[in-house]
């Protein structure tokens, strides 16, 4: 591992959509969720997370991914710690004591890019609002958005790689990380 990664260092992030769920009960999310399966699928290719968390327990969070087909993480929060922390009871469902369901893009270092508020479905952000969020910012954090930029042809042609992914690391050194 890279020797500024050390207890007490801050964890490099990558760019991320956090979705906060009511849970596997609620029909909106469930379909919020199978329309993310494809977009995961892109996330994956272009070095992006995903992840969803829910007031749901264990077993319920593993019910509610693997019946809508998603392969990215999903946290259980039965304790309410995030509900909580972030003051987004859905007080209008006593019953089910949810979250009211958001959609938070993040820059690396878990900057806010943007945040969606799902109560109603039509509040939530659509696959392609997502796409053009991730574009925007991942051309902020990646130095080599514009490989045609004559001065960063300039750069790899000196050597110095550590302008291009993966930013001075050996892809051994990536791999290990996502494990």
């Amino acid at each position: 591992m890279r020797a500024g990664i050390i207890a007490g260092a801050v964890f490099p992030d990558y760019p991320m959509i956090l979705v906060l769920s009511r849970g596997g009960y609620c029909p909106k999310d469930r379909r919020q969720a199978e329309g993310l399966v494809q977009l995961h699928h892109e996330m994956e290719v272009g070095y992006s997370r995903l992840v969803t968390i829910s007031t749901d327990n264990m077993l319920l969070t593993n019910e509610y991914r693997t019946g809508v087909g998603a392969h990215w993480t999903f946290l259980s929060d039965p304790g309410r710690k995030v509900q909580k922390d972030l003051d987004i009871a859905e007080y209008t469902d006593a019953d089910h004591n949810p979250m009211i369901p958001h959609v938070i893009v993040l820059e690396p270092g878990l900057v806010i890019f943007k945040i969606y508020n799902g109560y109603w479905f039509f509040g939530r952000p659509t696959l392609e609002e997502l796409r053009q969020d991730l574009r925007a910012v991942l051309k902020k954090c990646r130095p080599d958005w514009d490989i045609g930029r004559p001065e960063l042809k300039d750069a790899w042609e000196r050597g110095e790689r550590d302008r291009f992914y993966p930013y001075g690391k050996t892809y051994g050194q990536v791999f290990r990380e996502k494990e």
